[in-house]
């Protein structure tokens, strides 16, 4: 008799019989697939339950490090199912084709298989993380060996051993040999695979020998595999023919735009090319709009921060800053506040380098200073159409702080992003710059200073003691009690083996009180701004020690991004 799946979840202790029963309960209300509600509740992982279905289903688990494909077997299913189901062709006997699968009950899969293969399917259980590296390792690098292996007369587009070279190759060439179906697979794959990750950035880099490729996961670059140095100016062609740019030219900086069909939907990626001395090194920034924006209050706020926040939010008029490095979260935290505060009877409008997010009912307008449109005269354009919140994406330079303050001034919401350590940094630097301090001192009314770190992931999640050393580092006047439990992950197939999954911000809310306006008047330092803070202010590093005291992170993730900063 075939095993329930709470049953067997329960024999793998990966749920409990109390977590069950209330789910059975909400299951009997609701009427939904056990399952799914598992998941909802976050009891279960995807991964577990795909897992614990596939054995209650008789569907074997595939030990993909232990298998090795033919190519034949390989060649039978195109790269494109390959990446759209997340499978991988193991072997074929008898017209029959064993594919491993991440999710081994998604019929429309073994449609598509049947009709391409003409073969039966036999459907087997694969991880998520070891589909990825066999993936890899199959129709990624596989290209690349049989390109190296070809013969020069077999190469694509019958181009001669010389294309393959360092040297110099005609644009004609570099086109025909871009556009071949193998090449195109491999870049396919690489951006696919990314997105899968969750990368925020992939790197091509080029070196002597081979070309590095990388992804940004997290905040934290990651090597994810590396490609033949001959295949380098086919990747590259390939990626800059996809962004619209001049293959042509290698000698000087490019900027580009790919619109990529992605599983949910299409996704943004701008390009970014740079010369180096062994050739064109490519970022490639990943945004995926079918993703749905962050509330203010899943950002990872105290309830103290997200109220004064709120209060300034709430504000008629006035200037609210939000301040950290490249890649901390301060746009993802202004369109949540724009999120939070839109009505109908308010016309917001934004100018962004560049528009990351479409909100609804929201004016967006994209910086473009090849056509003259910078910060600066895009703000001052937008005054004349009326807003009543208006969204500066950075304030780079006076003439924007300027007309920002001046805004401020005249009745208008304004919110920006600002790059400091800390939120006293934001005023200094903001004078700084040439801003008079009485009209900084009149506009503004808070700055958040915020940085991102790591997860824990919850799969893998357990009790551990760091070091001494390594606690006397990360306290100061708040400090994590002696008896206190601590967390930290020790890498499973849902991480990618790092202990980390998604990312939580850490934040400090400079509100500004009357006394701070007086003090701003008279050209203040930054720890003079600190000395006079309300009684209530938190330091990053503070809110960070709580985030360890609660399980979200680690000592080590929170010691790596407050260094540096000034404590209150």
């Amino acid at each position: 008799m075939r095993k329930r799946l709470g049953e067997l979840l329960c024999e793998r202790s990966q749920l409990s019989e109390a977590l069950l029963g209330r789910a059975l309960c909400e299951q009997a209300e609701k009427g939904c697939k056990l399952g799914e509600i598992l998941l909802s509740l976050g009891c279960i992982t995807e991964r577990q339950l795909m897992s614990a279905l596939a054995e209650q289903a008789g569907i074997g688990k595939a030990e993909l490090d232990d298998i090795s494909v033919s190519a034949d077997v390989i060649g039978l299913v195109p790269a494109e199912l390959v990446s759209k189901y997340s499978l991988i062709p193991i072997s074929r006997k008898n017209g029959q084709l064993s594919v491993a699968m991440v999710d081994p009950f998604e019929t429309q899969a073994i449609a598509d298989l049947r009709l391409v293969t003409g073969c039966s399917i036999r459907r087997y259980f694969g991880t998520k993380a070891e589909l990825e590296k066999a993936i890899l390792k199959y129709y990624g690098s596989n290209v690349a060996r049989m390109l190296e292996n070809l013969a020069p007369s077999e190469r694509p587009g019958g181009v001669d051993d010389a294309i393959f070279e360092n040297g110099e190759m005609s644009t004609a060439k570099l086109h025909e040999l871009a556009r071949e179906p193998s090449l195109v697979n491999l870049v396919d794959l690489i951006l696919l695979e990314a997105i899968e990750a969750r990368a925020s950035d992939v790197h091509i880099e080029p070196f002597e020998k081979q070309v590095n490729i990388k992804y940004r996961v997290d905040g934290m670059l990651m090597e994810k595999s590396t490609s033949p140095k001959r295949l380098q100016s086919a990747i590259i062609s390939r990626i800059k023919i996809m962004a619209n740019m001049d293959i042509a030219e290698r000698f000087v900086p490019q900027d580009g735009h790919i619109e990529f069909g992605g599983k949910g939907g299409k996704i943004d990626i701008r390009v970014s090319t740079v010369p180096t001395i062994f050739g064109e090194s490519i970022t490639m920034r990943i945004l995926d709009r079918s993703a749905a924006l962050i509330s203010l209050e899943d950002l990872g706020m105290n309830s103290h921060t997200l109220d004064v926040f709120s209060q300034c939010l709430a504000k008629a008029h006035g200037i609210v800053l939000v301040t950290g490095p490249t890649g901390s979260g301060k746009t993802t935290t202004l369109y949540a506040a724009l999120n939070k505060i839109y009505s109908p009877s308010l016309k917001i409008i934004t100018i962004e380098d560049p528009v990351e997010y479409q909100l609804d009912g929201v004016i967006q307008m994209p910086v473009n200073p090849r056509r003259g449109l910078t910060f600066g005269r895009g703000l001052r354009h937008i005054l004349r159409q009326d807003p009543n919140i208006i969204m500066v994406g950075e304030i780079r330079d006076k003439e924007t702080a300027d007309i920002a303050i001046r805004a401020a001034l005249t009745g208008h919401l304004v919110f920006s992003t600002l790059h400091t350590n800390d939120a006293a940094g934001a005023v200094t630097r903001l004078i700084d710059m040439g801003v008079e301090p009485f009209l900084l001192a009149s506009s503004l009314e808070g700055v958040l200073a915020q940085r991102l770190v790591r997860r824990m992931c919850p799969a893998c999640k357990e009790p551990y003691k760091p070091s001494a050393s390594l606690l006397r580092s990360l306290n100061n006047s708040v400090s994590v009690p002696e008896d206190q439990q601590l967390y930290h992950g020790v890498g499973c197939d849902e991480c990618n083996n790092t202990g980390m999954r998604g990312r939580v911000g850490i934040f400090e809310m400079l509100r500004i009180t009357e006394g701070l306006r007086k003090l701003i008047a008279g050209r203040p330092t930054a720890e003079d701004i600190i000395k006079n803070a309300s009684s209530e202010h938190v330091c990053m590093r503070h809110d960070g020690i709580a985030k360890i005291i609660d399980g979200s992170t680690t000592p080590e993730e929170v010691l790596r991004v407050t260094q540096g900063i000034e404590e209150g």
